[in-house]
């Protein structure tokens, strides 16, 4: 009885975290849907042909209005690399996609407080500038040559049907006429619904890992494992350890906030959440990933910098709402079992799940689950449907 009393209390507290984030998320993809239904593929690839400040500003500008899943992340950097962007560029636009997304911002608020959604920003451009700097000093042409070579063998990944389609629309006319289309309807739809599809296996597994945790793991353990007790060995260590903690937790994109919060809660340092946060693109199946893709050196240099990038901007974070006195001092994040009650979150939750109803029922109605069974496959499958308006009906 105690064993179904204690797996009821974790499912308890995934549940209470899932009711807090449901509106957040449906809001996020939305507005995700919207800038990719709009932005087109190519115009991407133009943009990003260097490494120059200005390149990887709007790589990563172009990165945090795109996808927020850590997979279809890495396999459309692989696409903008294959069609003429700068590998530098391309993952500052990965980086970007994962850390730098409006639902990610809005669920750290939720779960955490404004300042980590803050942090998330600032330590997403300290990364973004410390890998280009990485980049700069230690990444050889003969590298990114070889590199290029595995990529353009075109083997398939995780999500790879995913990043070749280009669901943008081709409507002319003001923003607002094209999104209200029957096209742009449809692209946002199907964005929408295939980003779920996406997402959806990491961030129901970071809801039960989360929720497990927090009801099974004392906060003892937690303490001593982040060194709470030596105030500046905490701050030191967590950096550190965060991105380790990430990588062995399978955990990707926006999945790991709800454990992020528990970490909070068991004693991490401020530095050492940002860090633990930007490491889901160092999770195990997404470094197998980096192999097939680009070659096992390219997936050993992106490996380090992108560890080393995610130690510095948690560093850098702590030292800046350190110096500007914005760290919190409270560890309450939101992962204890709450009763749904009439209030904003149910009001939100009542309005947005109504939105999703009706961009899948759409997506239902205009060839979606045809493009949906394609989204496993490689980018010959993909051929001939460029976006989402083939399929209006």
């Amino acid at each position: 009885m105690s064993v179904l009393q204690a797996l009821g209390h974790a499912l308890e507290l995934t549940g209470s975290m899932t009711w807090e984030i449901t509106w957040a998320l449906v809001l996020g993809f939305a507005l995700s849907a919207v800038v990719q239904a709009v932005v087109r593929r190519e115009t991407v690839t133009s943009l990003l042909g260097d490494d120059r400040p200005r390149t990887l500003a709007i790589a990563s500008g172009l990165g945090a209005a795109s996808s927020s899943c850590s997979y279809a992340a890495v396999a459309l950097a692989r696409s903008l690399f294959r069609k003429g962007a700068d590998f530098t560029a391309a993952i500052a636009f990965e980086v970007a996609s994962t850390n730098l997304v409006i639902e990610l911002g809005i669920i750290l608020v939720l779960l955490l407080g404004w300042q980590f959604a803050a942090a998330e920003y600032l330590g997403g451009a300290i990364m973004i500038g410390a890998l280009a700097l990485l980049f700069r000093v230690l990444l050889r042409p003969s590298l990114v040559r070889a590199a290029r070579t595995q990529a353009d063998k075109g083997l398939a990944g995780s999500m790879e049907g995913h990043a070749a389609m280009d669901m943008s629309i081709t409507t002319r006319g003001s923003l607002r006429q094209r999104l209200a289309s029957r096209e742009g309807l449809t692209a946002v739809s199907h964005v929408f619904v295939m980003e779920w599809a996406a997402v959806l296996r990491d961030v129901v597994l970071g809801l039960l890992i989360a929720g497990a945790i927090a009801a099974w793991v004392p906060d003892s353990f937690w303490q001593s494992f982040f060194a709470v007790h030596h105030p500046l060995l905490a701050r030191i260590w967590g950096p550190l350890i965060g991105p380790v903690v990430a990588v062995l937790s399978f955990v990707c994109s926006i999945g790991n906030v709800p454990l992020a919060a528990v970490l909070w809660n068991g004693g991490i340092s401020f530095g050492g959440v940002v860090s633990f946060i930007f490491a889901d693109l160092l999770i195990l199946p997404i470094l197998t990933i980096y192999r097939k893709y680009y070659g096992w050196r390219m997936a050993a240099f992106l490996t380090a910098t992108l560890y080393a990038a995610s130690v510095v901007a948690g560093y850098l974070v702590e030292i800046v709402f350190a110096l500007v006195r914005l760290i919190p001092t409270s560890r309450h994040a939101r992962v204890d079992a709450g009763q749904v009650t009439w209030n904003y979150t149910t009001f939100l939750n009542i309005v947005f799940l109504l939105l999703a109803a009706v961009l899948v029922v759409r997506f239902l109605r205009s060839g979606g689950p045809a493009m949906m069974r394609m989204m496993g496959g490689g980018p010959d499958d993909m051929s001939g449907h460029d976006h989402a308006g083939a399929g209006t009906g």
